[in-house]
């Protein structure tokens, strides 16, 4: 377990009852998480909330606005800038846990001390090339979604990043994958975020259980000679990581020298001894 605790503009002010208060910069949420099966609260800082986001009895659910609140906000991780929005699945566009794996990507190109080449698969609104391309990695930037793809864009822009080598690609992952091993196209370090169901740019149907399996193994084919690091993040709750780590092991380590290892990714509540599990996140890196 990783506790990520250095995070200063994003906060967990309390959970309980199937929701979790949460201090993003100036603005206050409350937004629902199945782990979250205990009543107590421990603050009444609830009614301050500039929005809510509720569930609907018949599935999906909306934000209910209690307060001004801007259209889009700008939040800080250390010298990183991110654009928040609200969006129609209670998300807001950034994951905060995934900080460990921007210092882990930002560390891994640093002490490469050469020009490295980065592919972000399900690559979302950007996060984790923004921390590549702020040590001035080449980078690769493939989603299903065209709007996503347009607010990465934004991101690299607010970060003054647009110098930056980056190709935004809007694809299905699984047939750019096998295109690139076609073309012969290398990378230095892969990173994948797959959600556990979704669709394609042109309809094709993503499940992880079905299809994670194959595509480690395509895209294992496309890490290069001198390869530093492979991120899997998973957030489905049935697929242990001991499963994601016997697939790195599998297809990757005969391969290269290096070790497999995983951690699963929490952030704690303020004043409290409790903490919230948010996914994990499984790697293979190199021997620096």
């Amino acid at each position: 377990m990783t506790i990520i605790n250095d995070f200063e503009e994003y906060k967990i002010l309390d959970m309980a009852n199937g929701q979790k208060l949460e201090k993003w910069g100036n603005y206050i949420l409350s937004r629902p998480d199945p782990q979250i099966i205990w009543p107590e609260k421990s603050t009444n800082l609830w009614e301050n909330a500039h929005a809510i986001y509720e569930r609907s009895k018949t599935g999906g659910g909306a934000w209910n606005i209690k307060k001004k609140l801007p259209n889009s906000w700008v939040i800080n991780y250390q010298d990183l800038k991110f654009n928040l929005k609200l969006m129609g699945f209670k998300h807001t566009g950034l994951f905060p846990e995934q900080a460990y794996n921007w210092n882990l990507i930002r560390q891994k190109i640093k002490q490469a001390n050469r020009q490295v080449k980065v592919l972000n698969l399900f690559a979302y609104t950007g996060a984790a090339s923004i921390a590549a391309l702020k040590e001035g990695a080449q980078v690769v930037h493939v989603d299903s979604s065209r709007g996503m793809i347009d607010w990465a864009k934004e991101n690299v822009k607010i970060n003054n990043l647009e110098q930056e080598e980056i190709h935004f690609l809007v694809d299905d992952v699984r047939k750019f994958v096998k295109r690139e091993i076609r073309r012969g196209n290398k990378y230095d370090i892969i990173i994948m975020d797959p959600p556990s169901f979704g669709r394609g740019s042109k309809n094709e149907v993503w499940n992880i259980e079905n299809d994670l399996a194959s595509l480690i193994s395509d895209t294992s084919l496309l890490l290069s000679d001198n390869p530093l690091l492979f991120i899997v993040n998973s957030y489905t709750t049935g697929l242990s990581q001991i499963v994601i780590e016997n697939l790195l092991n599998i297809y990757i380590m005969p391969k290269y020298q290096g070790k497999v290892m995983s951690t699963e990714l929490v952030l704690p509540m303020e004043n409290s001894s409790l903490v919230l599990p948010c996914g994990s996140t499984i790697r293979w890196e190199n021997n620096f």
